[in-house]
């Protein structure tokens, strides 16, 4: 029996670095279920094409909406539901994954991001930049992540987001500066690529600031990939 697609659907971005990062990661899945699975990939804002017209393009056969989101929140619980739930009602084969954290790995990536923006110091204050949602769930997942991040590096982490949520990235940045005079106030940058959002941590006041878990023009870090094809397969059985 033919296995479902792979509908990998991203938040979506009017930055052309970060959809070009975004679509290696689509890239490095497909070629990670190659003989396995189609992998197709969608949107839900911004971009083209969107989540209907990706599942009307796919009625041939069984489709895994698997979302490029790090935190399970309103896009999950509400946006991507509902698109899954009218293309059932429709009689289409449709299932829908889960987001891709909180998971040990993404904590993998955003330790070598730390390592490559310098590493730690003695001393260092971490904070952790989150997208932010309106949705609890979303928020509860990144503070879950902060929480895995802190256990890793043997060291506090604070969460701040950049949108939707409080405390606000720059104002938890500001209070741990003034906390800890004299220390530096390190910024993990817990979104999915470049963009908008990455550009709003770089300016939100930390000593130094890690890049996001996909970087432009780089292969897409393996364990992005493990966690995704888990989520598939997950998903499909």
């Amino acid at each position: 029996m033919d296995r479902p697609t792979l509908l990998a659907i991203s938040h979506g971005t009017a930055s052309p670095t970060g959809a070009s990062a975004v679509a290696a990661l689509v890239d490095a899945v497909a070629a990670r279920l190659v003989g396995e699975a189609p992998v197709r990939a969608g949107f839900v804002d911004v971009q083209q094409p969107d989540v209907p017209t990706c599942l009307a393009g796919l009625r041939s056969g069984a489709v895994v909406v698997v979302p490029l989101l790090l935190s399970a929140g309103y896009h999950v619980h509400v946006d991507l539901r509902a698109d899954v739930d009218a293309a059932l009602a429709d009689g289409a084969d449709v299932t829908l994954g889960g987001a891709l954290g909180p998971d040990d790995r993404l904590v993998d990536v955003l330790v070598r991001r730390l390592d490559e923006a310098g590493g730690l110091e003695d001393g260092d204050v971490v904070v952790l930049a989150a997208a932010g949602s309106s949705d609890a769930r979303a928020v509860a997942d990144c503070e879950a992540t902060g929480e895995r991040l802190a256990a890793r590096i043997g060291r506090p982490v604070r969460v701040g987001y950049i949108a939707n949520a409080a405390p606000q990235l720059p104002d938890v940045v500001a209070t741990a500066r003034a906390e800890n005079p004299g220390s530096r106030v390190v910024v993990a940058s817990y979104l999915l690529a470049p963009g908008f959002f990455a550009d709003l941590a770089v300016k939100a006041g930390g000593d130094v600031t890690t890049r996001p878990l996909l970087v432009a023009d780089a292969d897409a870090p393996g364990e992005l990939v493990d966690v995704v094809v888990d989520r598939y397969r997950a998903a499909a059985t």
